[in-house]
């Protein structure tokens, strides 16, 4: 269940299951079902108050009530509204809780063990205000523990965004597939542990309805790894080029070490002669040339695969080398210096993209290249891809990559030890790497966040740049004997 849909498509696909044949509220007690199943795995009997809203939300409130009384829970609900307010299924699921229903308040949070937040839905339009904001103080404040159904009150569940406030959870069950406000932050934060739970709607319909995002997960682009073959010899899996600065050589050794070990076959750093023998003493593994030679290498088909921009500088050589890097319409990769350097003109970086490319930019360099582009990051980057022709990767704890065509992933791995100096350049050559070795820049875009992010929760604590290569053969070899067992 690697799909991400959007709050329309979910809408979309609980019609369709409705059509063929599924009841609305089959499909609302399968709902309240699958949460009172989290719920009583995760905690043992205790007070608990279920917060109902006047939508589908409360519907699958009144059923998660219902069955938590019934296996001996005490409880209490809270409507927004009367009893009487809740329309179709939500309606006749009201219509079976035999228990009182108490007006939606801060009350109802005191004297809770366990709230189960089912007020709003990952569809809410509007922004919390007014007393069901006292109410969400009042329940973050608290010291019981928080359920929320589909998505915590307040978060969009397209976007991630905070609508006014919202609850934070310790546990959020959504059903049938995840949507992006599970995955974006701020949104990530406030869920706490996801639960995605099936409730009857068809991987069938999910393909009709062809979503086009997804979380970042090896079932991705595993089919396009290129694995080396019996065969094979080094000039198979590509021959990088990177691009090093003068001045910040750290940069491209990681990027360089990086690269290697994701696979490429042979890799030179071009540089300024005079810092070569730095980067030549870095690994006996690694070949150098100087950047005066430029024309000759770039001659040479077999340099299949650019990166630039870690610790490369910021001016008009780079932006002119870059333009040079792109015309000759084979694999690269952008990051740092290479993207600042064109903040002042960026439409002549997006015009100048042919080949297969993939821009890395963190926040910071994203609002300098793109600064007219607004909204969302998943909405972000997918414009800009869209507008440069290249994949586009919004580097973060919610790294979101997005194809020119409309496809994106969202990385889900909790890695937050990777927010550390030279992380980024490490990939940027892993992704170079992928790419020298035939991978499609998409695919090779998710595969080297999703390495990277697997890198960092398995280093943890302590972990720097240079830690990250290393760990790599680890990790593929994973990856590897998978695809050997599928074979």
């Amino acid at each position: 269940m690697f799909e991400i849909l959007t709050t329309d498509q979910m809408y979309e696909a609980d019609r369709r299951t409705i059509d063929g044949g599924i009841a609305g509220d089959v499909l609302m007690e399968n709902a309240g079902r699958a949460v009172y199943e989290e719920i009583v795995r995760h905690w043992s009997p205790r007070s608990v108050s279920v917060l109902c809203g006047p939508g589908n939300n409360g519907g699958d409130g009144f059923v998660i009530a219902r069955l938590l009384r019934e296996a001996g829970w005490s409880v209490r609900l809270g409507l927004m509204g009367d009893v009487a307010a809740p329309k179709g299924d939500a309606a006749d699921h009201a219509a079976r809780w035999e228990g009182a229903s108490e007006r939606l308040s801060p009350a109802l949070v005191v004297g809770a063990d366990l709230v189960v937040d089912c007020i709003f839905g990952a569809g809410l339009a509007r922004d919390i205000t007014d007393d069901i904001a006292v109410l969400v103080t009042t329940i973050n404040s608290s010291t019981a523990s928080v359920v929320s159904v589909d998505v915590p009150s307040g978060v969009d569940g397209n976007t991630g965004m905070i609508r006014g406030c919202a609850i934070k959870a310790d546990l959020t069950v959504t059903f049938c597939r995840a949507k992006p406000g599970h995955y974006l932050l701020p949104g990530r934060l406030m869920c706490g542990e996801l639960a995605i739970r099936d409730i009857g709607i068809s991987d069938q319909i999910i393909s009709e309805i062809r979503p086009n995002c997804w979380r970042n997960d090896p079932v991705l682009w595993r089919a396009g790894i290129h694995w080396p073959g019996l065969d094979g010899h080094k000039y198979h899996r590509g021959h990088l080029l990177a691009f090093g600065g003068a001045a910040m050589t750290g940069a491209t050794r990681l990027v360089a070490r990086a690269a290697r070990r994701s696979g490429v076959g042979l890799l030179t750093v071009v540089s300024d002669p005079s810092v070569l023998p730095i980067y030549g003493a870095d690994s006996p593994g690694v070949m150098t040339a100087p950047i005066g030679q430029i024309e000759t290498l770039l001659n040479d088909c077999r340099h299949n695969a650019f990166v630039i921009g870690p610790g490369y500088g910021v001016g008009d050589d780079t932006r002119s080398l870059v333009l040079k890097l792109l015309h000759q319409c084979r694999s690269t990769v952008l990051d740092a210096d290479a993207l600042t350097s064109f903040a002042d003109d960026p439409s002549t970086l997006c015009f100048a993209v042919q080949g297969p490319t993939v821009l890395t930019p963190h926040e910071g360099e994203f609002g300098r290249l793109f600064p007219d582009i607004e909204g969302d990051k998943l909405t972000r980057a997918r414009a800009a891809a869209k507008r440069s022709g290249a994949t586009v990767l919004i580097k973060g704890a919610d790294t979101v990559i997005a194809a020119p065509d409309g496809r994106a992933a969202i990385s889900a791995i909790e890695a937050p030890w990777l927010a550390t100096a030279g992380s980024g350049d490490v990939l940027a050559g892993i992704i170079c790497g992928l790419m020298a070795q035939g991978m499609e820049m998409f695919d090779a875009a998710c595969m080297g966040v999703w390495l990277h992010g697997r890198c960092g929760a398995d280093i943890g604590p302590g972990l720097i740049a240079e830690d990250i290569p290393d760990h790599l053969p680890v990790i593929l070899r994973e990856l590897w004997l998978a695809s050997r067992k599928k074979a």
